[in-house]
């Protein structure tokens, strides 16, 4: 089973917070996929991770630029998983496949929209009742991350 992890944006954006994970997962070597509720907000995350640091880029692709099996980091809308990643990145209320076959499933969402909270209530239920371990981390007014559940 995964580990799923819960990520409650409350003092920072994604733009903010996705770089500095997806940083940690390529440094321990794990291959990612981000997978996005739309395909404007995938469009979006491809043109941030590019620019997102002056001196840095995260290494990403998505369909349009193939060669898939090569990509650290795979973005899509889709449940695929073409470069075998290890973690699956969940944002802008992006419902996944199974995520048994993951070391880490991470639910991104913004604590001050509602649908978001809605949903990922629900998805909270969903991952729990497959077994998963769950955990509920909150962002603190530094920015950082504390354990609620």
């Amino acid at each position: 089973m995964a580990e799923v992890l819960f990520y409650h944006l409350t003092e920072r954006t994604l733009e903010q917070v996705l770089p500095g994970l997806l940083e940690k997962c390529l440094e321990r070597e794990w291959r990612v996929v981000v997978q996005a509720g739309s395909s404007e907000r995938l469009e979006a995350l491809d043109a941030h991770l590019w620019t997102y640091r002056d001196e840095s880029f995260l290494p990403h692709a998505m369909i349009r630029d193939g060669s898939e099996a090569e990509q650290p980091i795979w973005l899509t809308v889709e449940g695929d998983n073409p470069n075998g990643a290890q973690v699956r990145f969940l944002v802008d209320g992006a419902t996944p496949p199974d995520l048994e076959p993951y070391l880490r499933g991470v639910y991104l969402f913004d604590g001050h929209d509602a649908d978001a909270l809605q949903h990922a209530r629900g998805r909270w239920k969903a991952e729990k009742s497959a077994g998963h371990e769950v955990t509920y981390w909150q962002q603190t007014e530094r920015g950082g991350w504390e354990r609620k559940a």
